[in-house]
This record gives structure tokens, sequence and C-alpha cells, in this order.
């Protein structure tokens, strides 16, 4: 297991086949004030590619075209964020997504617990660090510790997503499930279009404020 670092870019070398774990490390969790850091990924073999964007201009062909290449399947952990924040900040559409909290959310239902620290422990008994969860990921320099907590991420979404697809196919959810999961890129734009905190499905459409 290796964590590999790459300021601005991926290299033109790496193949993820046809799936890729995806997160992304970010100034905080407002989709209007805070800026795009990180973005790892992993092929689930146990390392992960830890991407430092240029904040200044976001240049980094690679990875967009990974993003939108059709032919892999990103399976994120909460999709909802990072689909949003990629869109803004790279300018692509991510697809198709895979998302484990989704995927939690319809087949666990016999809890509340559906962040990624709890899957980790209860489906493949993965007892996940969230020390830096809380960190500077602008700064021009990560330690060591940013790093193996950027790549925990990534690292075990491969095994998650084979739990909860069986999980789907067995309780006749997968096509919900993928049905929510293309519907990613527009709850994105609703997110970024400032529907973020309004559920426009209900009746009374009450405001957050």
């Amino acid at each position: 297991m290796a964590n590999f670092l790459h300021k601005g870019d991926l290299p033109d070398n790496i193949d993820f086949g046809k799936s890729v774990a995806v997160d992304t490390e970010t100034q905080g969790l407002s989709l209007v004030r805070d800026k795009l850091c990180l973005v790892q990924l992993s092929a689930g073999d146990g390392d992960a590619h830890i991407v430092q964007v240029d904040r200044s201009n976001y240049e980094c062909p690679n990875l967009k075209a990974l993003m939108e290449n059709p032919d892999v399947e990103k399976i994120f952990h909460f999709a909802r964020f990072d689909v949003a924040m990629m869109k803004r900040d790279l300018g692509v559409t991510i697809a198709p997504v895979f998302c484990t909290k989704i995927a939690s959310g319809l087949v666990r239902t016999y809890t509340d617990a559906h962040g990624l620290k709890a899957l980790c422990k209860e489906l493949i008994n993965v007892d996940l660090s969230k020390h830096q969860q809380s960190s500077d990921w602008a700064a021009d320099e990560l330690t060591d510790a940013q790093l193996d907590y950027a790549a925990s991420d990534v690292l075990y979404l491969h095994q998650l997503q084979r739990i909860l697809t069986a999980r789907l196919f067995r309780e006749n959810r997968w096509e919900l499930a993928k049905a929510c999961f293309e519907f990613l890129p527009t709850r994105a734009d609703l997110d970024l279009g400032g529907w973020d905190g309004v559920d426009i499905f209900s009746h009374s459409l009450k405001r957050p404020y």
C-alpha cells in the first residue's frame, strides 16, 4: 500500500481500470466560499493517488478527462458534495457514479449511521481514523498524516460497493439506487444554483432561512 502525491494533475500513464474510487478535500464545506484542494483516487488495489490541484487555475486535463470518461465508473461516499465541488471548480459533469452513502441509506434502514467510518466498521471491520478531518488542506506542503487520512477515504470504497450492491439486489432496490446515482449531476446543479437547503419536492417549499 502506497500514497502517491501528484502536483497539479494526474500523470499521463495511470490506468484505474473500469472503476475508480474518488474523494475530495476542500477548505470547508461551503459550495459558495470554499475551494477544492485535493482529489484522491484509488483503483481498489491498496494504493492511493492524491492530486493537489492548482487553486489558481484548476488546469488538470488528465483528471478532468477521467472524471468525464463514460467508460469508468466513479465510486464516491456522499457523491452529492464531491460532484458539485468538482463541477464548480473543474467544470466537469461526472458520470457514471456510484455513491456508497446513497446505497447505504437504501439498504441499511436499520440504522441512521451512514457515514464512511460507520460503514467501514460494520461491513469490512476497518476502523478509520478521522483525526485529520478538520485540517488545512490548502497548505502548500501536506503532512504524512494528512496524506494518510486523505487516502483512507478512497482505499475501501470498492469493497463497500461490492457489499452494498449485493444488498441492493437482495432487497430489489438496485434500479432505485441507479436512478438516484444518475440524478446526482442534477442534484449538484440544484445545490450550486442555490437550492441546496430547499426540498423542491415538498408541497410547502419552506425556505431554510
